[in-house]
């Protein structure tokens, strides 16, 4: 059974252990053929506290963790940029 991974951006680093990330999914529209952006929102787990807002991460999904957090950071992939 193939793992599902996602790549997104973290929007939220305010919980403990939990980030929010933002998956964009770029997809024609099935009538009109405009390209459509939908975002979907995840909650995952981030051990180390590691991931601050802005950050392009890989996340993977897991057994459920809490009541909404089924997912955990895999790797940060780019950081955010700090001025």
């Amino acid at each position: 059974m193939a793992v599902k991974e996602r790549v997104g951006l973290v929007v939220s680093d305010k919980m403990e252990k939990t980030v929010v990330v933002a998956v964009e999914n770029r997809a024609p529209h099935p009538k009109y053929g405009k390209i459509v952006v939908r975002t979907q929102r995840y909650k995952a787990h981030d051990e180390e506290n590691k991931c601050k807002v802005g950050d392009r991460v890989r996340i993977q999904e897991t057994r459920p963790l809490s009541r909404t957090k089924r997912w955990m950071v895999k790797d940060i992939l780019s950081s955010a940029t700090t001025s």
